[in-house]
């Protein structure tokens, strides 16, 4: 697969505008060469006939509806946001409320299905926070303050079986399964 099917993908499911280093980190490229497919795809995409344009803040990068569409978006997306939850979105939700800060790769795990839109639904609507893993270098997801006070709780701990639910045993050897094998074998 070229890069530049790959940096046009990433521009796609990125829920906010990535530098040219994040770019080149995760395509794997060269960074001249990734500034050259970027230059590329601004030009096919930011034409008035598109739906979906690029835009360039300095090195950043971000796709984006197009301006002419604002207001048929903006109602949509108070639909969208205002509306009730999908059963897929409620289970994702608790996924993170009890197993939080995740990796969206260990949400995907536990759930089997792709949440890049559930995610980026209910990061819009003020339920998820998205904070950087500095040690692993990955975003993680964990419920917000807005979403906590919804709840009418001041701390996680005060969910619903929290202790039993946030250590499952089961969902620890589906999401390390290398750890339970090296203490089984310690035993």
């Amino acid at each position: 697969m070229s890069i530049k099917i790959k940096i046009e993908s990433l521009l796609f499911i990125a829920t906010r505008p990535l530098s040219v280093n994040k770019i080149t980190e995760a395509v794997n490229g060269k960074k001249d060469e990734v500034k050259i497919f970027l230059k590329e795809l601004l030009e096919e995409y930011n034409q008035s006939k598109k739906g979906i344009n690029i835009i360039k803040n300095g090195s950043n990068y971000q796709m984006v509806s197009n301006s002419e569409n604002s207001d048929m978006i903006a109602n949509f997306l108070k639909e969208e946001v205002t509306g009730e939850l999908t059963p897929a979105s409620l289970e994702t939700l608790t996924v993170i409320a009890y197993r939080g800060p995740i990796t969206k790769s260990e949400l995907e795990m536990i759930r089997g299905v792709n949440c890049s839109v559930i995610i980026r639904n209910l990061s819009m609507r003020g339920f998820v926070d998205e904070i950087d893993d500095k040690k692993d270098l990955v975003q993680k997801y964990k419920i917000s303050i807005d979403f906590m006070k919804h709840l009418g709780i001041n701390e996680k701990k005060e969910l619903p079986n929290f202790e039993k639910l946030n250590s499952n045993e089961s969902l620890e050897k589906l999401l390390n399964p290398e750890t339970v094998n090296n203490e089984e074998i310690k035993e």
